[in-house]
């Protein structure tokens, strides 16, 4: 089975409890090579009061949290029994298990966070195979050359024209072959 995004509902005002107590789960009964990541998507705004300058941290989906995990019984029931969580989206109910979200859909929210689906320090080498998945290099392949965490960039040799060619790409523009 593969990982993916799912988008999990929770009592209004409960996403960072809900965060904490499935991290607490997820940890005590040895689960975190089924769920993977959780994160309550939330944006940095800039207020300006009396004069002074503002940054607030405000919540994009407030009710909701994205977990990366791998759909197995275990993780689904271990996610869906915990304290405040209602439910998943993508899922009509009767135990019928979500659908997960699109590469480009968890891209977009992530990347408005300054995050990247992936994990730079556990999932992303030099030397690494990859494949483009947008842009003008599409559906090619090569491997990693240099990685620039701060700026959530690649480097990566393709094969163009019969000639490696290096290419400078965004990290929501590959994925892990």
């Amino acid at each position: 089975m593969e990982k993916e995004w799912y988008v999990v509902n929770t009592y209004s005002g409960h996403e960072s409890k809900v965060k904490e107590k499935l991290e607490l789960k997820t940890n005590a009964q040895g689960m975190e090579d089924l769920i993977l990541r959780i994160v309550v998507p939330e944006q940095t705004e800039i207020e300006f009061k009396d004069g002074e300058r503002k940054e607030k941290k405000k919540k994009m989906f407030p009710g909701y949290i994205l977990v990366e995990m791998i759909m197995t019984d275990e993780a689904w029931y271990a996610v869906r029994n915990t304290p405040g969580v209602t439910g998943f989206i993508g899922s009509s109910g009767k135990g019928t298990k979500p659908f997960p979200l699109s590469p480009a859909e968890i891209d977009k929210i992530l990347g408005s966070m300054g995050m990247s689906r992936i994990d730079i320090s556990n999932e992303l080498a030099e030397g690494d195979s990859v494949k483009v998945i947008n842009g003008a290099f599409a559906d090619m392949y090569g491997k990693v050359k240099t990685i620039d965490v701060a700026n959530n960039m690649v480097e990566v040799s393709v094969d163009l024209f019969g000639q490696e060619t290096t290419v400078e790409l965004e990290l929501t523009e590959i994925q892990k072959a």
